[in-house]
């Protein structure tokens, strides 16, 4: 993940063990021209989907891996708060946890498994939330 330009590069390492960037996907919509950084990413235990959060859009952005590694961008999701600082997945996979260090609250969001979507679930206020951890 690149925070400071809002993107994200898929690094691929060849058979001498080199690397080399094979592709730079965006974290934000097209249209977005506010100010935005990038915080955390994390893939989900199956491999199959990504998950990064922009702090300034204040959103998760989600793409689907490919077999290739290459990724497709499936959409958004709010935080429901500003400056997504760090995120988590739980042990199962089933949920996803957002610490939104100025927007002061925690909040969940139920994961499908199958298209790696996410659906609000609930928030708690918390002073300057950072990190989480399961």
């Amino acid at each position: 993940m690149n925070e400071l330009d809002g993107t994200i590069a898929n690094v691929q390492i060849n058979e001498t063990g080199d690397m080399q960037v094979d592709g730079v996907y965006p974290t934000l919509p097209a249209d977005f021209d506010g100010f935005n950084t990038c915080a955390d990413i994390h893939l989900s235990a199956d491999g199959q989907f990504l998950y990064a959060s922009n702090r300034g859009h204040d959103s998760i952005v989600i793409f689907k891996v490919g077999k290739d590694g290459h990724l497709e961008h499936l959409g958004f999701e709010s935080t429901r708060g500003a400056t997504p600082r760090n995120f988590t997945l739980s042990p199962d996979g089933a949920f996803l946890l957002v610490a939104n260090q100025e927007g002061n609250n925690i909040v969940s969001f139920k994961r499908d498994s199958e298209r790696g979507t996410l659906s609000f679930v609930s928030s708690i206020d918390a002073p300057n939330p950072v990190c989480l951890l399961f």
